[in-house]
């Protein structure tokens, strides 16, 4: 479905069912209601999906990178309900090759290399200020994949900034750093400290992030 054939009746379906997944998501954790939780996530990852589906991500090298990446997050998600450190690892490794995706999908939207040097600091702070503050916390056993995905996830913020000065950037970059964002709010209910209000903004944040990403396939045009 090219950008300029899209109607805004085919981006509703999605939009609705993320708003109210997510905030039953939210809400079930916060009361932890598990039934709610299992239930609700799955159809919030589901909302991206579709929503990158009816943008036209069939019809993009951009699109389908992305669509693939979605794909992952949405397998990571549901590694990430049971609450065990194996489950927790898989979920990592899924997530982690999502970032990877996202980075190859905005190489191929555009070569603003200025833009790359300009996102360079904020994410190189991003990373320095992460690993000086999380690693100590975390056991021995997972602080290299911790690490590793840290450094995956800086990758993927430097290639959000190439895409500086195209039509879908604001998308891509709002998205990208949004979901990075999120993850902190992860890590500290996994090695910081667990409570309620870690995801109560924290799981928003993502869903909202992964909304923008995959919207941002409605801008990148028929063949990029």
């Amino acid at each position: 479905m090219p950008h300029d054939a899209l109607t805004l009746s085919a981006l509703w379906g999605p939009i609705l069912l993320s708003g109210v997944a997510v905030t039953a998501l939210v809400i079930s954790d916060f009361k932890g209601f598990r039934r709610g939780r299992f239930l609700c996530k799955p159809i919030a990852a589901g909302a991206f999906i579709w929503l990158a589906l009816a943008a036209g991500a069939m019809h993009s090298t951009y699109g389908q990178w992305m669509l693939g990446g979605l794909a992952l997050c949405l397998l990571g998600d549901l590694f990430l309900m049971p609450d065990n450190e194996r489950s927790f690892l898989a979920g990592l490794v899924a997530f982690l090759c999502g970032h990877l995706l996202y980075a190859v999908a905005f190489i191929h939207l555009a070569g603003n290399w200025q833009g790359l040097l300009l996102s360079a600091i904020p994410a190189v702070v991003l990373l320095v200020v992460v690993l000086r503050w999380l690693l100590p916390q975390v056991d021995a056993g997972m602080q290299a994949p911790v690490a590793v995905y840290t450094l995956v996830i800086t990758t993927m913020l430097l290639c959000a900034g190439l895409v500086i000065g195209h039509p879908a950037a604001v998308w891509v970059i709002a998205g990208a750093w949004g979901f990075a964002l999120s993850d902190l709010a992860v890590a500290r209910q996994q090695f910081v400290q667990a409570n309620r209000l870690n995801p109560l903004w924290g799981t928003p944040l993502y869903f909202f992030s992964q909304m923008l990403l995959a919207a941002s396939v409605a801008l990148a045009g028929s063949s990029t």
